[in-house]
């Protein structure tokens, strides 16, 4: 169950982060809500992640996919750039999370 909760987690968390610009620093209404529903939802699910996961792991997927998610929605839907040095900082934070659920036993299972 920790699995969904972390996938749910990301997703909400990747919602959240892309609502941002939209919300124009908060001066537009729901895309501010699609920030803070996002986030809160994000922490909720975290928070059950870690009863059963260490913390440092789970935060580290977290973020991990997180960043890679956002950085991918970035280049597709806003049109960002992504140089040779941000796709490789991206794919060695990526391997860093197969690492971690490849070869850690600090995992539950």
């Amino acid at each position: 169950m920790h699995w969904f909760y972390l996938a749910i987690a990301i997703i909400s968390e990747v919602i959240g982060t892309s609502a941002l610009k939209a919300a124009d620093g908060f001066t537009r209404f729901w895309p501010s809500v699609a920030v803070v529903s996002g986030y809160g939802v994000a922490f909720y699910c975290l928070s059950e992640v870690i009863r059963t996961v260490p913390v440092g792991v789970a935060y580290a997927i977290w973020s991990g996919v997180g960043t890679a998610l956002i950085a991918l929605i970035g280049w597709l839907v806003l049109g960002q750039k992504l140089d040779v040095a941000a796709v490789i900082g991206l794919t060695l934070i990526v391997s860093g999370v197969a690492v971690l659920n490849v070869f850690s036993k600090s995992i539950a299972p």
